[in-house]
């Protein structure tokens, strides 16, 4: 139903598209640390403006509706399917755009794809969980705002301390620690919508 709103992805498209402009003419073709800050606050805009929306945009009844015909989970993660699809073409489309507008500072470019693509992911599932709990509390936007910072923070730095690895030639101890950190934020978010979703679900 939501990939009939095809305007919905071509707005979040056009809103990538701008956003990466503006960076280029604000900052033209930075260092390899401001690059890499650059793409990961686009990445959180984009994840703001589309993933967060997949529950807010919901009408009430059209929740009661989905609770006759499909178990809380599987509408949970066909949500997470759906945002993380959305989100990782967003980011390709980004990680492009960065490489024309703003130049490639990175070192090992396959190695960053690779974080790119995991902290899609990440925001995905973070903003999903978020934007779920929003919606069954009466629609509170705000909350999502309030829940989500102290969330997403910690997994803005880590994919931001990941990327650098990309960015040097030489080996960045501790990166495998800070990439099984990510992991595992990513399976409690998942296994906490999960099992807080079906109680949201019956309210």
């Amino acid at each position: 139903m939501e990939w009939r709103q095809k305007h919905t992805l071509f707005g979040v498209l056009l809103y990538v598209g701008a956003t990466v402009f503006v960076v280029y003419m604000m900052a033209g073709q930075p260092e390899a640390r401001v690059w890499n800050a650059l793409f990961w606050l686009t990445q959180l805009f984009v994840a703001v403006n589309s993933v967060a929306k997949s529950f807010l945009q919901e009408h009430p009844n059209r929740f009661r509706y989905y609770f006759t015909v499909v178990k809380p989970t599987t509408f949970l993660l066909a949500k997470m399917l759906y945002s993380i699809t959305i989100m990782l073409i967003m980011s390709l489309v980004s990680l492009f755009l960065y490489y024309i507008m703003l130049g490639w500072p990175l070192e090992q470019g396959g190695l960053f794809v690779v974080i790119a693509i995991t902290g899609s992911i990440s925001l995905s599932a973070v903003f999903t969980f978020l934007s779920a709990i929003a919606a069954r509390a009466q629609q509170n936007a705000a909350l999502m705002a309030i829940l989500g910072f102290p969330l997403v923070t910690p997994v803005l730095m880590i994919l931001s301390k990941l990327a650098l690895s990309a960015l040097s030639p030489v080996y960045i101890p501790g990166w495998w620690g800070l990439a099984v950190i990510l992991i595992g934020i990513d399976i409690l978010v998942i296994a906490l919508g999960i099992i807080l979703f079906p109680f949201l679900w019956q309210e």
